[in-house]
């Protein structure tokens, strides 16, 4: 009886995920290494309607798969392993690798973690009393005097590069001065989108970049239209203003007098005077 329970719960379990795989437009794999219960908590709250997690084990959606009968779904089997948190959502994948991305938190490194970022250790009183300590900050390169009562460490140094392994004894010094290496949360493995996976590295845009390449390529395009005298909404304005100041300037060109070319033709009419005047003041025999 026990086990027809069991079996009874688990195919229940498996419609209700084959029933979420069918009712979202996106599928995420994020994996739960180094992911702390409260933060995925707090992720989930943040999130809110626009995301459904939950952990789920790898058969019981692999069973949900082949139960679902859509042959695109089997492109989520090769990540089936490890300790995963499913995300289902309609948001785009890019959105929705952003949303996770920002809600990283920064937190003290353990041995094994990986630094997220060149970490230099500044300058400055540590704070702590000499003795032990001195010996550990030498330890992982970091150089020392003693000032005022506490140790110092004598000028900026860098102790790890971003993404090489942070050893005990850097995690411990780093601890110690309160220093945060690591950045905490969930980093999408891939995400299925309506039949398409995209796979982790695809999913780190760049915003910074991506925006000044637009506006670049935005620019080269106005300025290609205006050159060829492109008609269009956004360049209809500046070609009307260029032709009508070559209208202009043939009309000054060739003596046309208009309200819009009456005060040009008579400054270059007082111009040529003026010049006209000077010419005949050098060539005028002197009295």
């Amino acid at each position: 009886m026990p086990s027809e329970l069991v079996l009874e719960e688990k195919s229940g379990e498996v419609e209700a995920i084959k029933e979420l795989l069918q009712g979202y437009k996106s599928i995420g794999i994020a994996s739960l290494k180094k992911v702390r219960a409260s933060q995925l908590q707090e992720l989930k709250k943040n999130l809110g309607e626009k995301v459904y997690m939950r952990v789920l084990k790898n058969t019981l959606i692999r069973l949900a798969i082949e139960s679902a009968g859509k042959e695109d779904l089997r492109k989520l089997e090769e990540y089936l392993d490890g300790s995963n948190v499913y995300i289902f959502t309609n948001l785009n994948p890019f959105k929705l690798a952003l949303l996770l991305e920002h809600g990283k938190i920064k937190t003290t490194a353990k041995s094994g973690d990986i630094a997220f970022m060149d970490v230099v250790v500044p300058a400055g009183n540590t704070a702590q009393p000499p003795g032990p300590v001195i010996s550990q900050l030498n330890a992982v390169g970091l150089p020392t005097r003693i000032e005022s009562g506490s140790v110092w460490v004598a000028k900026d140094t860098l102790v790890v590069r971003r993404g090489e392994v942070i050893n005990e004894r850097l995690a411990g010094v780093l601890s110690k001065l309160g220093i945060k290496a690591v950045e905490a949360g969930l980093s999408m493995r891939a995400v299925y989108d309506e039949g398409l996976m995209v796979m982790e590295n695809q999913l780190h845009i760049d915003i910074g970049a991506t925006l000044k390449s637009l506006q670049q390529n935005q620019a080269e395009a106005f300025a290609l239209a205006l050159s060829i005298a492109y008609t269009s909404v956004d360049t209809i304005r500046a070609l009307l203003q260029a032709a009508h100041q070559k209208a202009v300037a043939l009309s000054v060109s060739a003596g046309i007098v208009t309200k819009d070319t009456i005060a040009d033709l008579i400054r270059k009419a007082n111009a040529e005077m003026n010049s006209l005047n000077k010419a005949v003041e050098k060539t005028a025999p002197k009295a």
